[in-house]
């Protein structure tokens, strides 16, 4: 999709809006492919029979509400085949979505998300640091959720910020168990009455990862079941764009009020740690042609063991070898690669200095161009 493909696309889209209606309707009234991530909280069908009392007899604020509520796991499967497929239509080719559910519902909507054709990428366990407790000793206590990640096509291209999430988690590679406690005290947002405005709100440290990990800045992200808001929160401080589609009054109001409090964080919090592999490709000859560094001029590997002089096409030639920063540096140290950007420098000022960092420079130059 060109950028001005993208550009028409956008401008047809109610951005960091709340869509008032049923999720499917309003999901088939915008335009396919428009979205770069879905963020899925659907009903999880608890199946409820009668009230839930603690051991000192008070009740608990379950969800009993009527929108979690299905006369039968037929019409439950129903309402899943529905606003899947209306997700699908809305994603781009490489677009991706999470689906987040209890026991209750998550294998029925899996078994649909494959039926459907989405690709599955993990399930993310996340386990509650402090869960309610089981109040009737029946049954274990329930700990945890599962999250489902899927592409679009098992062929996508979908965005992984792995080494982003890796910093997130002091430099070990993110595990699909997440350890968070679950939305309470000052976080947890009441109405007017003073009770909880919706009984499964989900902590925004959750969504931070998400989001953090598998979009990117300007991405559009949709929550078809918005509710209190959450998704929109974390996205507009992640300088993301998001449609929300919520047909219960009670939580736009609440989700409307929260919004109107949120900054985005500055451009430069916004970026995030990237693999070597995704930033883009400088030829050494481009630093030779833009007179960074001159023919002739003498290389020393950063160990000071050997050198070699550059040459006007970008090649290097030292101890009768010849060739590339990387084939050089190879043949020199006897060993079967290398990499030539971390294992040349060049004198300036009296200093050795890595000529990686002025691969970093042009780097920098590139982002700094408007696309």
């Amino acid at each position: 999709m060109t950028t001005n493909t993208k550009t028409k696309v956008a401008s047809k889209l109610p951005l960091n809006q709340i869509l008032d209606g049923d999720c499917i309707e309003m999901m088939n009234s915008l335009p396919a492919g428009s979205v770069d991530m879905i963020f899925a909280d659907p009903p999880y069908n608890l199946q409820l029979r009668g009230d839930l009392h603690r051991p000192d007899n008070s009740k608990v604020d379950a969800v009993d509400d009527a929108w979690d509520q299905f006369a039968s796991f037929k019409a439950y499967d129903k309402f899943t085949k529905g606003w899947l497929k209306a997700a699908r239509r809305l994603l781009k080719p490489n677009g991706g979505i999470w689906v987040i559910g209890s026991y209750h519902n998550i294998f029925r909507v899996g078994a649909e998300l494959q039926n459907q054709g989405f690709w599955i990428l993990n399930d993310v366990v996340w386990r509650k640091s402090n869960p309610m407790p089981n109040f009737r000793g029946m049954r274990l206590t329930n700990a945890h959720e599962t999250m489902i990640w899927a592409s679009k096509e098992e062929a996508s291209k979908y965005t992984f910020n792995y080494d982003a999430l890796k910093a997130l988690n002091e430099g070990i590679q993110m595990r699909s168990d997440w350890v968070l406690p679950i939305c309470t005290g000052h976080e947890r947002l009441k109405n007017e009455e003073g009770d909880k405005a919706h009984p499964t709100q989900k902590p925004e440290s959750l969504l931070h990862r998400v989001i953090v990990g598998t979009t990117n800045p300007g991405d559009v992200i949709l929550d078809p079941f918005f509710g209190t808001g959450t998704t929109g929160a974390v996205a507009k401080k992640l300088g993301r764009d998001f449609i929300g589609i919520e047909r219960e009054e009670a939580y736009r109001k609440v989700a409307l009020k929260r919004l109107s409090k949120i900054r985005k964080f500055d451009k430069d919090s916004l970026q995030v740690t990237t693999a070597k592999r995704a930033e883009p490709r400088v030829p050494f000859g481009q630093l030779v042609e833009r007179g960074m560094l001159s023919p002739g001029e003498e290389l020393m590997s950063l160990n000071g063991r050997y050198t070699a002089k550059v040459r006007v096409d970008g090649t290097l030639v030292g101890h009768d070898v010849k060739g590339s920063i990387h084939q050089v540096g190879a043949a020199l140290e006897g060993a079967p690669s290398c990499n030539g950007w971390t294992y040349w420098s060049f004198k300036r000022d009296g200093k050795q200095v890595p000529i990686d960092l002025l691969r970093q420079q042009i780097r920098a130059e590139m982002a700094d161009r408007p696309n």
